[in-house]
Order: structure tokens, then sequence, then C-alpha cells
């Protein structure tokens, strides 16, 4: 039954193949992605169809379903799986954790991978079960850029409510050199949310490290900002 599902799907997204879609969406990455060419929201309107197909399934079923999603490589089917993962949220217990981050470690090699994962999967994750920030404390240090962002891009929501600004500033404290841009994005993004409610306290934070912060994060973390001290930050 559940392999019935995934070739259903399957073939639902061949069905829905857009040509141009599928050429223009390695345009938005630099690394090679894995895509059927299926435009998002016909993606989303799969992912709700086939999701109450197996809603009466436990959650251990539903992750492994998900697993198997994750194991195809294409971005469509991560979206899917994540999706489905998210719909779970109210239902997650501390021991899902191993099983995040090595999906992080195993499955996502792009920007969108993990954004959409740690967005709202993980980010849920964290805001219920707190004391794992710790955890992406440890990834600032990870050799896998995409653990990397990830420990800034998982605070994304919780920071936008005005949540753990202390632990906010210290991932970027640990992130704050990278040399890679996409966590630099990753970081500064993260600055740029929790700026929303922590206005005062995020500018302080970019005059302080503005001169050892690359100007990807800091363009980033400005965006919000009030155009005076969006010139000010910018000053050198």
């Amino acid at each position: 039954m559940s392999t019935d599902v995934l070739s259903e799907m399957r073939r639902d997204l061949e069905l829905s193949v857009d040509e141009k879609t599928k050429t223009s969406s390695q345009r938005f990455f630099k690394e090679e992605v894995k895509v059927y060419g299926v435009k998002t929201l016909i993606v989303e309107k799969i992912a709700k169809r086939f999701l109450d197909r197996i809603k009466e399934k436990n959650k251990k079923e539903i992750f492994s379903l998900c697993e198997k999603l994750l194991e195809s490589d294409y971005c469509e089917e991560a979206f899917i799986a994540f999706e489905w993962v998210y719909s779970l949220r109210k239902h997650y217990d501390e021991t899902d954790f191993p099983m995040f981050e090595g999906w992080v470690e195993k499955y996502v090699n792009n920007w969108a991978k993990c954004d959409t994962l740690c967005n709202h999967s993980l980010g849920s994750f964290i805001e219920q079960f707190p004391r794992y920030v710790d955890r992406l404390k440890a990834w600032t240090k990870s050799e896998n850029r995409w653990l990397r962002r990830a420990s800034a891009v998982t605070l994304i929501l919780p920071a936008r409510k005005g949540k753990f600004l202390d632990d906010v500033f210290e991932i970027c404290d640990s992130l704050l050199e990278d040399e890679d841009d996409l966590v630099q994005k990753g970081y500064g993004w993260l600055l740029k949310e929790a700026s929303r409610i922590h206005q005062k306290q995020v500018f302080e934070y970019l005059m302080k490290n503005k001169k050892d912060m690359p100007r990807t994060a800091l363009r980033y973390a400005i965006e919000k900002l009030p155009k005076d001290l969006r010139d000010k930050a910018m000053k050198r």
C-alpha cells in the first residue's frame, strides 16, 4: 500500500512536468539539482492530496515514507516529505531529533531543501523542545555547510516571534566570519527576522560586529531596518 501511494504520487509528478519550469529551476542553484520540473503550487496540491491518503498511518510509518522520498534526491519529493513531516508537528517528541539531524546530514544538498526542512519542521521542534538549541550551536562548527546554514535558518520563524534572541546572537557569533556565502546569507536572514521585534538589539549587534561580518551577511541583516539605521550599518 505504501509503495503504491508513492508510485501513484510519482506518476502525478511526472504527468505535471512543465519543461519551462524544469529548464529554469537550475538557475536558482549553484550546484546541480535533481528536479522533475513541476510548479510549486502543483507540488503543494499533490502533497496535500496524498497526505489525505496516508493520514491514518502512524507517525513512524509516515516518517518512513518521507525517508523513501528523500532517498530519490528529487527536490519536489523532498518538498513533499517535509510538508508531511511538518503536518505531524503536534506529535513530535524528543526522539525525533536524531532523525532530523540525520536528514540534514544525509539528504540536504541545496539551500531549498535546507530551508524547507529547517524553517518549519525543525523550527517547530526547537520551539517545543528548546534545550535542543544547543545542538544547533554545535552545528555551527560542522564541516558540512548545510548543517552550518541549518543552525541559523532553523530559528528563522521563532526569531520572527521574538524568541531565542540570546541564542540567535550566539549562533551568529559562531558563524560571523564563515566564508561560505550560503551560510552568510543564512545567518544574515536570521538577524533580519530577529530585528522585526528586537530592532535596537540587532542594530547594536551589527554595529559591534560589522567590521568582521561579510557584506553579504550584513546586507541581508539590515533589510528590515529603517533607512537611517541601514545607512549607519553599511558605513565602514
